[in-house]
């Protein structure tokens, strides 16, 4: 069967330019659709099957920025590599940590063009395989809040695709709230331990004492109050999986324990000298740098390669912006169905705010704020009243308290309105009008009527 011909979308505003690429690109086996401004791009992703999208920066009607909004915005994954002066390199920087996959400077260099184009259609290929890879991995994985379309979630995908068969041990590192249990759940769901225990411990959560009667159990008499014999974790997960958190948190003596259990399969409960077998695969998880903590004599260096023979990174929220608006709408709707709620969605000006706060509490925070705001929503969209204070800034929070009490009229609900829209296009003047329905002009009028210059 011969192999569908990959298509290519050029926008931009100089029609030379864009038949000097095309006849380059055509050369190259591409397909080639054209459109003269960022505007149009849209329909012609609802009606054609685009790869590849060559965006020129500045452009009459709708700038590459506002463009690449726009299909965020709307859910489109297309990789973007932008066009642009070298004077406006840093917007291109700035575009590129919201969603577009590369840009190259003008006049173009055909030769770095087309091996971008390479790259960003390899890309491409890797987005369809893990889309893949998340339907193998099932509905109870899908359900586990691991979205991303972002090149780090994508290669983490991968890595995911390829080690969770095995029986490798997993280091899995990343900030507070970033999902580590998330992905060890997925490591041993599609794993052939599967169907046996799945068996977790938080080392930060135990003092020393207790979490080594945890992890291996005790006999009877082994300290005051113990009872009777109880089965530690090791034990307990048998022939399954035992995820370890915050390992970075346990003591040195416990680590060597731990080691010995990877190295022999065996252990002693507290207070018995029975030798005791287990057959576990180890997933462990840390927010330390455990080489750093290696240099200051806290972390056992063996450990550390007995841990990390596969190495996950997941990547911090503030790192993965382009994956924001996914993961707020999987939010939106868990709690808008847990809460009896019919809501449509997020106000444009919403996402806005999402995808310029830093995260400091990564992808935990965002779902507690989409919660709240689910929570105090009253319309059925959420809007930035429902933000809390921290995500807004300073002059959008005055202008909030002073619309709360203000837009009691036409007159005022209409301003908000506009400014509202306004925001959500980029101050794209244009698509402003389309989006409200008005002339062009009367929205310029009305402009500055309100003072929204």
């Amino acid at each position: 069967m011969e192999k569908r011909r990959q298509t290519i979308l050029l926008v931009d505003d100089d029609s030379a330019h864009r038949t000097m690429l095309k006849a380059n690109l055509v050369g190259e086996g591409y397909l080639i659709r054209e459109v003269a401004d960022g505007d149009e791009v849209l329909p012609i992703l609802r009606e054609s099957e685009i790869d590849l999208i060559i965006l020129d920066m500045k452009m009459a009607r709708m700038d590459g920025i506002s463009t690449l909004s726009l299909l965020l915005q709307a859910g489109y994954t297309v990789p973007v590599i932008l066009l642009t002066a070298f004077s406006s390199v840093e917007s291109a920087v700035e575009a590129m940590k919201k969603g577009a996959f590369d840009y190259i400077t003008k006049p173009v260099d055909i030769g770095e063009l087309q091996l971008c184009i390479a790259r960003a259609l390899n890309f491409r290929g890797l987005q369809e395989e893990n889309r893949q890879l998340k339907e193998r991995l099932g509905e109870r994985q899908i359900a586990t809040d691991i979205l991303g379309k972002s090149p780090a979630m994508q290669e983490m995908f991968a890595t995911l695709s390829m080690v969770a068969p095995t029986d490798a041990t997993v280091l899995i590192t990343g900030e507070s709230g970033t999902g580590k249990e998330l992905v060890a759940g997925a490591l041993h769901h599609n794993s052939p331990r599967k169907d046996r225990p799945f068996i977790k411990i938080n080392c930060a959560a135990l003092n020393d004492n207790l979490l080594e009667s945890e992890l291996f159990g005790h006999e009877a008499g082994a300290f005051t109050g113990a009872a009777g014999r109880r089965k530690g974790r090791f034990e307990l997960a048998h022939r399954g999986t035992l995820f370890l958190d915050e390992i970075g948190d346990m003591s040195l003596v416990t680590q060597a324990k731990v080691l010995r259990v990877l190295q022999d399969g065996e252990f002693e409960r507290l207070g018995g000298s029975e030798t005791v077998r287990t057959d576990v695969r180890l997933v462990a998880a840390t927010h330390k740098d455990l080489r750093a903590m290696i240099e200051a004599g806290t972390f056992r260096q063996d450990l550390f390669f007995r841990l990390s023979v596969v190495p996950i990174h997941l990547p911090a929220l503030r790192e993965r912006i382009i994956d924001i608006p996914e993961l707020a709408g999987f939010f939106l709707g868990r709690y808008a169905k847990k809460n009896r709620k019919d809501l449509k969605g997020f106000h444009p000006e919403v996402l806005n705010f999402l995808m310029r706060y830093p995260w400091p509490g990564n992808i935990r925070e965002l779902e507690n704020t989409v919660e709240r705001a689910v929570i105090l929503c009253l319309g059925e969209q959420i809007s930035p009243h429902e933000l809390p204070p921290h995500l807004l800034t300073e002059d959008i929070y005055a202008d909030r308290g002073k619309d709360d009490a203000e837009a009691g009229t036409l007159r005022d609900m209409e301003r908000l309105k506009i400014k509202s829209t306004l925001a959500s296009t980029g101050h794209n003047k244009s698509l402003t009008a389309k989006k409200l329905g008005i002339a062009r002009q009367t929205l310029l009028n009305k402009i500055k009527e309100y003072g929204l210059l």
